[in-house]
């Protein structure tokens, strides 16, 4: 494209040779055509630029500089020579610019001509590029330029980089050009490739500690940063909730990925301007789950996925079970639930799972403190028998028992819709008796059996072979720190798990071990429930 600026004499990006031209051999050099006299209506000044153009035709260059050595000469004095320099500096300046200004004026017309589709197919394009590409299409050429700042064209903004480099102005920036356009925002920092639905690869990301692909540190990016952080700041969301939340009005999708500086109120307040989201990811944030989940029952109420990874592992233990009633009673289209990291017990998850009635996708990933006791008495009620997908992938308290229950539940018909199960830990399962002793390869969990009668089922199952439980310790902390008891034992098995398969099933289906009498918040009145739905539940 910057050819163009260098072609006064053609419209065309290339010019083509003429017959007489291509002709002649390679060595020869025609000189341009001569300048046409000046129309007689041109100014003064007109004439006078037309006749000193002309010197490029007529003079060669030696001759001009030997012009301006005897101009140089006839000067009295040095400050006069001085000020002569600096007039043909101004000059010579003022015709180059008046000279690009125009090649770039032809070059857009030209590319308006040449360009196949009209503007609205041009911007229709547009926006379906992803939001690096949009902005290197932006800079090819006045005419791009003008087709991208189309609100349209920023309907989708994907900010999300390796490594820090986008500031708030440029969020700013983008979410302005949407205006009410905005319908999906993604900021802040991904380690690496997005995980696929059922994964449990992690998405933390801490900046301090950081080391992209190149091995280059973030401790020596700072020195190249200018005076302008390229780190996201608790302001970077502020534009969605100004001009009376215009931006935030149509907002379906919003995906935070460590932004270390972000704090619950600008998260809540971010949120309270967008009354129609749909889809909502928050990785590595310093918020709270419990203020979270309350900005999202209160404002969005309309949701349908929601997918949150603390960025304290096992450390979070806010979420109190009021905040799940309000959860279930205020976002009853949720399908898609995923608490990653959090310390969530057994009762208040039974609440959620049992309440969300079209819930199909639920993820507890890495959660402290749930033993599988809210699974019971699941799959036959009105509550949890859409579930697609479960993950409890590397659970720390998850005992065995409860998993073989869930799975012969699955066996008598249960949970018919199930086609994912990860159950995975590499510190093995807890034991029935004492959950510091892990099991590894247990003999009571039907897995082959599931495998058989449900073939349709994903049975992931990855369990180290002799376990190393490096997370003792700060597993027992936490657990002092919560003031929570350990939950209650239950009846020991046998070793080849008959006394299971022939008792358990009933105290499955009864919904005496529904984890509701566990855990239990102080102060908190505990509501009654039938065996097929929460009674507290808004109808």
């Amino acid at each position: 494209m910057d050819t163009l600026l260098h072609i006064p004499t053609s419209m065309a990006k290339r010019p083509c040779p003429s017959s007489s031209s291509s002709s002649s051999s390679p060595s020869q050099n025609p000189r341009p055509p001569p300048l046409l006299p000046p129309p007689s209506h041109l100014s003064q000044m007109d004439q006078l630029l037309h006749s000193f153009l002309s010197l490029a035709d007529d003079s060669p260059s030696l001759s001009v500089d030997l012009s301006f050595d005897r101009l140089l000469e006839s000067c009295s004095s040095d400050s006069d020579q001085s000020l002569l320099i600096d007039r043909a500096h101004k000059l010579g300046s003022l015709l180059l610019n008046a000279a690009n200004r125009s090649a770039r004026k032809r070059a857009s017309v030209h590319n308006s001509l040449a360009w196949a589709l009209p503007s609205d197919l041009t911007i229709k394009v547009f926006s379906m590029l992803d939001t690096q590409s949009l902005c290197y299409a932006a800079a090819t050429c006045s005419l791009f330029n003008k087709c991208a700042m189309d609100p349209s064209c920023y309907a989708n903004i994907d900010l999300t980089t390796v490594v820090p480099k986008v500031n708030n102005a440029v969020v700013s920036t983008m979410i302005q050009r949407a205006g009410k356009a905005l319908q999906s925002l993604k900021l802040g920092v991904v380690p690496g490739p997005t995980a696929s639905p059922g994964s449990c690869q992690p998405l933390v990301y801490t900046i301090r500690n950081s080391v992209d692909v190149s091995n280059f540190s973030w401790n020596d990016k700072k020195t190249r940063q200018g005076k302008e952080s390229s780190i996201l700041s608790r302001s970077c969301l502020n534009p969605i909730s100004g001009d009376n939340g215009a931006a935030g009005a149509l907002l379906r999708r919003l995906h935070l990925y460590n932004i270390e500086r972000m704090d619950n109120a600008s998260l809540c307040v971010a949120l309270s301007a967008c009354p129609y989201l749909l889809d909502l990811e928050i990785v590595g944030l310093h918020v709270e789950l419990r203020q979270t989940l309350t900005s999202v029952s209160t404002s969005c109420h309309l949701i349908e996925r929601l997918f949150f990874e603390s960025s304290k592992t096992g450390r979070d233990d806010s979420l109190k079970s009021p905040t799940c009633v309000d959860l279930v009673n205020n976002c009853p289209k949720l399908t898609s639930l995923s608490l990653r990291g959090f310390k969530l017990h057994d009762y208040k998850v039974r609440i959620l799972v049992k309440g969300l009635r079209k819930l199909k996708y639920a993820d507890f990933s890495t959660s402290y403190s749930i033993t599988g006791t809210f699974l019971r008495n699941l799959g036959s009620s009105t509550g949890g028998n859409l579930l697609e997908v479960l993950i409890l992938r590397d659970c720390m308290h998850l005992k065995e028992v409860e998993v073989a229950r869930f799975l012969t539940a699955v066996l008598a018909g249960d949970f018919k819709y199930l086609r994912h199960l990860d159950i995975s830990n590499r510190e093995g399962l807890a034991s029935e008796g004492d959950w510091y002793s892990r099991c590894y390869n247990s003999s009571i969990i039907p897995l082959k059996q599931v495998s058989e009668v449900r073939p349709g089922i994903c049975l992931l199952a990855e369990f180290p072979s002799e376990g190393s439980f490096v997370d003792i310790e700060h597993m027992l902390d936490s657990d002092i720190n919560s003031e929570v008891s350990l939950p209650s034992q239950l009846s020991s098995h046998t070793s080849d798990g008959s006394l299971l398969m022939s008792s358990s099933e009933s105290s499955y289906n009864s919904d005496q071990g529904s984890g509701s009498e566990e855990f239990q918040d102080p102060g908190f009145v505990i509501y009654e429930e039938s065996s097929d739905e929460v009674d507290f539940l808004v109808v």
